[in-house]
């Protein structure tokens, strides 16, 4: 693509952002109903409705993503767009099959387009989270069951693990996968992986109290049932699992149907593969582990409409230093909810950062020392944490389609490819759909 046919695609991408909340905004009046039908196809005739009832449901949804690069990075400006369908179906085996609580999944995810972290920046944080394993997998084939009113459960399939565990759902308010919504440092430091990497495995809760949940689990480390390996898209017995991964987690919820309240997610993990260490001395060694914790705190809540107000978040992650990329991850923000006679509309405001293992620099620094490079080259001075700045507004035209500008600031994008690239402005937009 040239420089003029980039420069005009993201122009573009930044046109549609700037026109569509004004024009957007004003689709609702104050009097209108612009909330019902929570589907794009609705309800197939009742067609939907009967099925539902009988015990099978369907969903569907669609998120695309056009995000440009208008200063920094790599030094040339541009776009590039990705996207996601999700397609699945779930079966109430209460009603199918007469076993009270128990419900089977089934989904496949497709995703096309091409990377604007790849083509234009080259850091870790990808700009869009629709991006990674651009092609059409099984995702899910799982079945969950819940008993003594709800209060305990388990699950078991082929799915993905950050389904449950390590989940921040408040930070769906993003476009950054950084955010979108695990600690990106779970799956680049071990055999975790989040939604749609698929493996099996299998995990029981248990409500200790109204504000206290447990949660642990067993799941298989695959490294060829991820990535970019088409050929196992729908081949969940794909050889290649190279131990387990063990994860617990603690959820409180003070304050729960409160004024405030809060989540808190306390977790760790162990994975059992063997790998090789991080730095000069990459010997083999087992094991490798993390611990995590995740805030979200309602602070402001507006008279008359509890759902109006300001939710704080924050994220930690520590790593092994023997074997992780990421040794520490953290991350600061919040999302206000109801914007002037939108009350569905939302702002979202955020800082991530992701500190690399001093293993992996010693390493970059020692192979240029032995490539005869000089010692006062700028190709030692080295960054130590690359970090994000994102702001996002979201709206929700109807409860079936959300449009989000967004812009995005990402400081040393250079980091994990130990290279100095220019810090970096992104922005765009992402569209979501509901079938």
């Amino acid at each position: 693509m040239t420089s003029t046919s980039t420069t005009s695609c993201l122009l573009a991408t930044a046109t549609v952002a700037a026109l569509l909340v004004p024009m957007l905004a004003s689709a609702q009046s104050p009097n209108a109903n612009a909330y019902d039908g929570q589907t794009l196809t609705g309800d197939w005739g009742g067609t939907r409705s009967e099925l539902a009832a009988r015990g099978i449901a369907f969903r569907g949804d669609y998120v695309g993503e056009a995000m440009g690069v208008v200063d920094g990075g790599y030094g040339e400006t541009g776009a590039r767009y990705a996207q996601q369908v999700r397609v699945g179906m779930d079966l109430d085996m209460g009603k199918l099959a007469g076993w009270d609580g128990g419900t089977l999944h089934v989904t496949l995810n497709d995703r096309r387009g091409r990377s604007t972290s790849v083509d234009f920046v080259g850091n870790r944080f990808p700009i869009q989270e629709a991006y990674g394993g651009q092609y059409t997998r099984l995702t899910e084939l799982s079945y969950d069951q819940k008993f003594a009113d709800g209060q305990s459960y388990f699950k078991l399939g082929y799915y993905a693990m950050g389904n449950q565990f390590g989940l921040h759902s408040l930070l769906t308010h993003f476009v950054n996968a950084a955010f979108c919504a695990h600690p990106l440092a779970m799956s680049g430091n071990s055999g975790w992986y989040n939604y749609p990497v698929a493996r099996w495995g299998g995990e029981i809760a248990q409500q200790v109290s109204p504000a206290l949940n447990v949660r642990t689990g067993w799941f298989q480390v695959n490294p060829n049932l991820g990535g970019n390996i088409e050929r196992n898209a729908f081949r969940p017995f794909a050889s290649g699992t190279t131990g387990s991964l063990f994860p617990v987690e603690l959820t409180w919820t003070p304050g729960k149907g409160g004024d405030h309240p809060g989540v808190y997610k306390f977790g760790g993990y162990y994975d059992t593969s063997r790998v090789a260490r991080r730095g000069l001395e990459p010997a083999a060694t087992t094991g490798r582990h993390g611990g995590y914790l995740l805030a979200e705190q309602r602070l402001t809540r507006e008279a008359g409409d509890p759902e109006r107000g300001l939710t704080a978040f924050a994220q930690y992650m520590v790593s092994d230093t023997d074997t992780a990329q990421i040794r520490r991850w953290y991350a600061l923000g919040g999302v206000y909810q109801g914007i002037g006679s939108r009350p569905q509309d939302s702002i979202a405001l955020g800082y991530v950062g992701a500190d690399i293992n001093r293993r992996l620099i010693d390493a970059r620094r020692a192979s240029l020392v032995d490539a005869g490079v000089p010692g006062d080259s700028p190709l030692y001075h080295l960054s130590q944490a690359e970090e994000l700045f994102e702001l996002s507004y979201s709206v929700q035209v109807t409860p079936w389609l959300m449009i989000r500008p967004d812009v995005q600031y990402i400081v040393n994008p250079g980091t994990f490819a130990y290279t100095r690239t220019d810090n970096a402005w992104a922005l765009g937009v992402q569209a979501k759909v509901t079938f």
